[in-house]
């Protein structure tokens, strides 16, 4: 645990000599470089030895594939409620940025052509789902129901197997949901490298999307170029701004519900206008955790990346939350303070209002994708949208009239840069 008084210069600098690092940059780059290397060139097979290296999983290249009759059973194993969730889930996402799409356009410029844009879905794109300790189902939500939305013709799924080559049943049954079908026993490296490579058995796509860890963040930055990416959202975050308005025990449960997550590498922040309710938010953490199923991970994450600052007011607590541009923030505050405070703060990725909305309503159901930058990104990179799943193209349409107004002006650019077949391929239309 780091504790800061009123005191943020360096802040950034201070944060990551307290996190340190968790594993050696280089060794992550060269390891990635290799494994994506090999799977370039020999495809499936370098595919299933790194499946059975790293998962313990041996999967033939035949079997990568999902059979279309597991993903519907895992959608009939579901009980009522499970599939109301998860629909329910699905449906505040889609609503939430259906609001967000962009629609085509034209318009006259001053020369009086003709120029707009128009929108289209990406043709085909991975989704990688994190496997791990937890079948992470609500993050097929925040990726996949995103391109569903858009109308991408083909939307792939990639997610690490069990041992046993198998995939959490939930996290098939909500692909199913999503719309998904065709899915792959692929995780890590490996599967961003079939992902952007393509092999035998699996497809390259055009665009790569969904959360990691190190060595996956690392293989969408190396492809990225030969494949679009969408972010590279590393572990889970989340900062709390807490004044004497806020409910310890509120404070306490949304602090070790971010720190479950179980990579170990999680962050998480406080920042507290009131240094006396930092007892009872200590006192409430531990009576909390006694219980919880991933108590001694969670403990680890209070006792390595956690991280409290003790400020005189409101104003320095969003100086903070600026500086560490936070995954998630939540403003524990009144609820007079809460308009003027979300003014304050620019870089946060996603930002929940008031003591009655935690984090968790973001990271399951309330509507906005919950894949969101992380350590420190926020300061340049907003959360997925539905429009990462589009692309664009300009239009422009000239005739004899706008032609001739826009004559005077392409001949003095081409001119002014020395492009002589600029200004000709211009001229050659007048002759």
């Amino acid at each position: 645990m780091l504790i800061i008084r009123n005191e943020l210069t360096n802040l950034r600098c201070k944060l990551e000599s307290h996190f340190g690092k968790s594993v050696d940059s280089s060794e992550v780059r060269q390891t990635v470089a290799r494994v994506l290397s090999d799977i370039e060139l020999r495809g499936d097979e370098a595919v299933r030895y790194y499946t059975q290296l790293y998962d313990g999983a041996d999967i033939s290249p035949e079997a990568l594939r999902v059979p279309s009759r597991e993903l519907e059973a895992a959608t009939q194993s579901l009980t009522l409620d499970e599939r109301a969730a998860i629909e329910e889930s699905i449906g505040n996402v889609r609503e939430f940025h259906l609001k967000t799409l962009p629609e085509s356009w034209t318009a006259k410029n001053r020369h009086g052509a003709t120029v707009g844009e128009v929108y289209y879905p990406i043709h085909r794109v991975g989704c990688y789902i994190p496997g791990g300790q937890v079948p992470l189902i609500s993050s097929v939500v925040m990726t996949c129901a995103l391109g569903q939305l858009v109308g991408v013709p083909e939307i792939v799924a990639t997610t690490p197997p069990d041992p046993d080559g198998h995939i959490a049943s939930p996290i098939l049954a909500t692909l199913k949901l999503c719309g998904v079908d065709e899915v792959y026993c692929i995780g890590g490296i490996q599967a961003i490298g079939a992902l952007s490579h393509g092999t035998a058995s699996v497809p390259a796509v055009d665009k790569v999307f969904g959360p990691g860890n190190a060595y996956v963040n690392e293989a969408k930055r190396q492809v990225f170029g030969k494949v679009g990416v969408d972010l590279l959202p590393g572990p889970s975050e989340v900062m709390i701004i807490a004044d004497s308005s806020a409910e310890p025990r509120f404070i306490a449960a949304d602090l070790l519900a971010q720190a479950e997550h179980g990579t170990g590498k999680e962050r998480i922040y406080l920042a507290l206008t009131e240094e006396s309710m930092l007892a009872d938010v200590n006192q409430a953490i531990e009576t909390q955790a006694i219980d919880l199923c991933h108590g001694d991970e969670i403990r680890k994450i209070l006792e390595n990346n956690f991280v409290i600052f003790l400020v005189d007011n409101l104003h320095q607590a969003a100086e903070a939350a600026n500086l560490i541009a936070p995954e998630h923030l939540e403003l524990q505050v009144e609820d007079a303070e809460l308009d003027n405070l979300t003014t304050l703060i620019t870089t946060a990725g996603a930002i929940l209002q008031g003591h009655l909305s935690p984090t968790v309503l973001g990271d399951f159901t309330a509507g906005p994708s919950h894949t969101l930058p992380t350590g420190f990104s926020g300061h340049s990179f907003s959360g997925l949208r539905a429009t990462d799943f589009m692309r664009r193209s300009s239009i422009v349409r000239y005739d004899e009239d706008s032609l001739v107004a826009a004559r005077s002006t392409v001949r003095k650019f081409s001119s002014m840069e020395k492009l002589d077949a600029h200004g000709r391929s211009m001229d050659i239309r007048f002759t």
